[in-house]
Formats: structure tokens, C-alpha cells, sequence
């Protein structure tokens, strides 16, 4: 084994003392090269997404000294940005630790001399976007790591504006993360202290009150809900939504609401649902149990930081679960479409949406004169164009955003994904077919005869370890030098680097800029309406490929999906 990283687990073994579960760890692998290695041959990278990893002990883990290290980078950063005395709002989830760490990351901020707010209990990550902004601080922190299993945590980092930091930021913050000793160089001080002392200071009712305000104000039909006799099924999955999306349903006057009790209250291990994300049916699988006996109309369920949800609607005796690219084009074709009819549309509206979602929102904005705005995987990037219209005054023109993910933003309170909003909207549009003797599945289904039918899936390989990073820059190199011309028997029409921006048409063979930041994502444009977009996870170690078809019918599309997939995945190797 290398020497260096025995050196480090050593001087770890020496110095990282306080944290119980970390000695216990480190005791552990003692004599184990592979395990000791695993944890010490690198850092924890620190990117625009800020932390992610697995919980314990090492450089490359998530623990009270990494945070310590990223804190004390930031908080370097921060001071020499020009602010006297600079603000940073802090939140977290339900996760192992995150409590934890959330105060580590208060202390060393508030050893520094920098304001701390930080909410009294967990909170969803938009409720760390609004706060930002609420009460104007120069950054924020939310512990989490969304969606992952429970062996996971992460440490994401907000700027001034709500949005998730730059790549610029994040490099600037990087290098100040980079000059800090873990042990040596970090401040920090005591917690209740530093409370006393007013350095650090709970985020007020008051500002949860605001947060709920500007959610509700997002309301299309603000009377519809109460009357509508909607019967809704919750889950917030173990993690942050309880409270807030239950008071925003309650608000709106959607009384009839159960939550499923087996998941009702935090659990870092998410016992009953080891994957919380709401895009695995497995996640939802008591909820859908439990709609046995509820019947409601509706199932929601919001992921452990509450800024995605997912939804299962009631179809005969058996419930159906909807895609995020289908609820995000709903939700899109029902403000359009209900604020054209209200008058209550803004002058030259603008929709927002990543590179590998669903194309039918561009057939639905043209069909109502709204301005789509294709950005990078990343709701940060549809943050961004928020920013920019407000920067022109014009924040008023944006109207939704959404990506494939489960993610969805109406208004431009906060900067991120929000599935509070996301909950109330799917709820209100939901009461709106119904008091029109309709529903979601009459509703999806006349989107399609509309449109198109447009199926889109997702697959992703799991890459851990070194071995794993390696073999996923192996395949991006691969894909770029070796470019394939057919795929499934169809025709590569077009090739998109991300990296490079720059586009190829292999028709005619001319070559187009990408004006869009530069990102490791390859997009392949095939015959019939057909494409494959790969990337590299930047939150998680996957590498992502996201499939676009289209047909007549829903099995045509599934069907064609399936031949590109299965050939594609020999491609790459897996």
C-alpha cells in the first residue's frame, strides 16, 4: 500500500479523536489495506454541487473533520470577499449526522466571525434558498445528500443569490478548501457559546411564515382546492417535508390528507424505504400499500430534503405512477394554458428546462407562445436564468422550470428546486380535472394526442470507488474518439460535446458552438426523434444515460427504447 496514505491513516488515528464513531472506525481497519486505502487515497471532491460521500472515517468520507476543512475554506473564502462581517444560512435534513454536522459547520463559521443562521430543526433545501435571500446572507449550507441511500450525506453550498455556487465559485472556494490543514488550520468554537454570544442565531417562525407565503402565491386557481373534495395520501419518506408540505396543503384548503405513518417521522436509515428517492417505485412501495385501504386520489411523496416528489394516481383499484418528465409537462401545460384563459400570463413568458428533458415542453410552450430556455443538467442553471430576468427586471416572465428528475419551481422566491411548490401545484391541478369530471390520467392522455407520445427513461451504472472514476473517464474518452455513427440500427444524426461546445451534424457535416457552460455530457441525435445523452453523475458515483423516443403509442416508443438501450449499454461496455 501506498505509504503516504498509511502515513495519513496514521496521523488520523493520532488526531481524530473526537468523534466516537471515527475511532471506532479507524480501530477497525487497522491491518486492512483496501479498506484503509478506500478511505484515504483521495479527498472528497468539492465541486459546484459542494460535498457528497459516504458517512465515516477518512479523507474521503463525509465526517466532522471534512466538513470542518470545507467550512473553514468557505468561511476563508468569504473573508477575503469584502464583507466585514459576512451572513450564512445553514439547513438540514433528516440524514445520519446531519444535525451533526450542520453545528459543526455553525461553530466553525461562527469561530471565524461570521453570522450563522440556522433553522431550529431540519428543513427542506428550498427553505435554505429562500432564507439566503430572506435575510440577505452572502451564502448558505444545506446538509444532504437528497436522494441517496442511508449511507450517505453531502454538504452543498449556496451564494447571495439561492442558486447553487458556480463553477467559478466552487473553484475559488476549492483552493481556499485546499491551503486548509484538516487538523491544524480549521477554528472552531463552542456551539451553545457561540448562541449566547449572538453569533449564531435560530432562523424565526417568521421566515417559515414568508417561505409558506410565496409557495401559496404560486397558486393558478387559489379557490379551487378547498371545494374540490381532493383525497390526498403524503409520504414525506423519513425526511424534511412533513411540516411544510402538510401547512401548504392545509393553506390551500386540501384537508382530507393522511400521511403514511410508517414514514411520517425522521429516520437517517429510512428503514421502510432504503432508497428514498421518489423516482424508484420501491420508494413508494408502503405508500402504494397503504393506498389500499386510504383510496385516495392521489398519492405525493417528497424525498428526504423535500425538493423532489413524486406522485401515484388512483387508476380503477390499482394506482399509476407518473414520470417526473410527464407531471413537469402537465404542470406546464396547465399554467399555460389556465393563465392564458385568466389573463394572469406575463408578457413574453419564459419556461426553463434542462438539456435531458422532455422534448414535449417545447411543443407546449410554442403551442402557447412562451419562450423555452434549454440549460445543463442542474436545476442551479435554471436558477440561473431566474437570476439573469431578474437582473433585467423581469423576474415577473418566468414561469416554471422543471427537469426530469422530479424536480419542479414556479415563481422566483427561491433559486432551486421545490417540492413544496411542486406538491401544492400537482395537488391544485389535480383538484382542477377533477371538478371538470376529469383526472390526471385524462389529462396525460389527451397531452399525448396532442403532442406526441414521448417516452423517456433513464438508466445508470454504478462506478464506486477509484476503479469506478476511472473506468467512467474511460468511457467518456472512448465515446468522444471512437464516436459511434449507429446505434440500435438507427442512424447518429447529430453529435453534441458538451465539453468541447461544439455540435456536429453528420448529415451535412457542419460544425455549430454550444453556447452553454462547459460540462462532461455527450449527446447523441438519432433517426426518428430518437437520442441518448451520457454523463457522469456530479452528485453520485453513476454514470448517467437518458433515452429519448418517440411513436404513435406508448408501446411503440417503449419498444424502440429498449432496442437502443440494450445496444448502447453494449457499447459502452457494461
Amino acid at each position: 500500500m501506498d505509504t503516504t496514505v498509511q502515513k495519513l491513516y496514521e496521523l488520523w488515528c493520532e488526531k481524530a479523536t473526537g468523534d466516537a464513531d471515527l475511532v471506532n472506525e479507524l480501530a477497525s481497519i487497522k491491518g486492512d489495506s483496501d479498506g484503509i486505502y478506500d478511505r484515504f487515497y483521495r479527498d472528497l471532491e468539492f465541486g459546484t454541487g459542494g460535498l457528497r460521500g459516504v458517512i465515516g472515517a477518512g479523507t474521503y468520507r463525509m465526517n466532522i473533520y471534512t466538513v470542518r476543512k470545507a467550512t473553514q475554506g468557505l468561511a476563508n473564502y468569504l473573508m477575503s470577499s469584502g464583507s466585514k462581517q459576512p451572513k450564512v444560512a445553514i439547513a438540514y435534513d433528516s440524514r445520519i449526522k446531519s444535525d451533526v454536522f450542520a453545528k459543526e459547520a455553525a461553530n466553525v463559521l461562527s469561530a471565524n466571525g461570521i453570522k450563522v443562521y440556522i433553522y431550529p430543526e431540519l428543513m427542506p433545501t428550498p427553505m435554505l434558498s429562500f432564507a439566503v435571500r430572506d435575510l440577505k446572507c452572502d451564502a448558505g449550507i444545506v446538509i444532504t445528500a437528497s436522494h441517496n441511500p442511508a449511507k450517505y450525506n453531502g454538504y452543498k453550498v449556496y451564494g447571495s443569490d439561492g442558486c447553487q455556487i458556480t463553477l467559478e465559485v466552487a473553484e475559488k472556494v476549492l483552493a481556499a478548501i485546499e491551503k486548509v490543514d484538516i487538523f491544524n488550520d480549521v477554528r472552531s468554537t463552542c456551539y451553545d457559546c457561540a448562541v449566547g454570544a449572538g453569533l449564531i442565531e435560530y432562523i424565526s417562525q417568521d421566515v417559515i411564515e414568508r417561505y409558506l407565503d410565496c409557495v401559496a402565491q404560486q397558486s393558478v386557481h387559489p379557490e379551487l382546492c378547498a371545494k374540490s373534495g381532493l383525497k390526498v395520501l403524503y409520504t414525506p419518506l423519513c425526511g424534511s417535508g412533513n411540516k411544510p408540505v402538510r401547512a401548504i396543503l392545509d393553506k390551500i384548503g386540501i384537508k382530507d390528507v393522511t400521511v403514511v405513518k410508517e414514514q411520517e417521522m425522521p429516520d437517517g436509515n429510512f428503514t421502510t424505504c432504503p432508497y428514498p428517492n421518489p423516482e424508484i417505485r420501491e420508494a413508494l412501495a408502503v405508500g402504494l400499500e397503504t393506498c389500499k385501504s386510504v383510496k385516495p386520489d392521489l398519492l405525493l411523496a417528497t424525498d428526504p430534503d423535500c425538493d423532489r416528489v413524486g406522485i401515484a394516481v388512483k387508476d380503477g383499484d390499482d394506482y399509476v405512477l407518473f414520470t417526473g418528465n410527464e407531471v413537469g409537462a402537465m404542470l406546464l401545460e396547465y399554467i399555460c394554458r389556465e393563465r392564458t384563459r385568466m389573463g394572469t400570463m406575463p408578457q413574453r413568458p419564459v419556461a426553463v428546462k434542462t438539456i435531458v428533458t422532455t422534448q414535449i415542453a417545447s411543443e407546449i410552450a410554442k403551442e402557447y407562445g412562451v419562450e423555452i430556455r434549454n440549460v445543463l443538467t442542474g436545476f442551479k442553471f435554471i436558477g440561473e436564468q431566474i437570476g439573469f430576468l431578474e437582473r433585467d427586471g423581469e423576474q415577473d416572465r418566468y414561469i416554471f422550470g422543471f427537469e426530469e428528475s422530479y424536480g419542479y419551481l414556479a415563481g422566483s422566491y427561491v433559486r432551486d428546486k421545490d417540492a413544496v411548490v411542486g406538491s401544492m401545484l400537482i395537488c391544485e391541478m389535480a383538484a382542477f380535472y377533477k371538478s371538470q369530471g376529469s383526472s390526471l390520467l385524462q389529462a396525460r392522455r389527451e397531452m399525448y394526442e396532442k403532442y406526441g407520445v414521448y417516452h423517456h427513461s433513464q438508466v445508470s451504472f454504478t462506478c464506486e470507488g477509484a476503479s469506478g472514476m476511472e473506468r467512467m473517464q474511460e468511457i467518456m474518452t472512448s465515446l468522444r474518439t471512437q464516436t459511434p455513427k449507429e446505434i440500435a440500427g438507427l442512424k447518429v444524426t447529430a453529435f453534441s460535446d458538451y465539453k468541447a461546445s461544439e455540435s456536429v451534424d453528420f448529415v451535412t457535416g457542419k460544425k455549430s458552438a454550444i453556447d452553454l457552460p462547459k460540462s462532461d455530457v455527450l449527446e447523441f441525435d438519432l433517426e426518428n426523434g430518437a437520442s441518448a445523452i451520457i454523463r457522469p453523475s456530479g452528485t453520485e458515483p453513476k454514470i448517467k444515460i437518458y433515452y429519448t423516443t418517440k411513436g404513435t403509442t406508448m408501446d411503440e416508443a417503449c419498444e424502440l427504447e429498449a432496442r437502443i438501450n440494450e445496444d448502447f449499454t453494449q457499447i459502452l461496455g457494461f
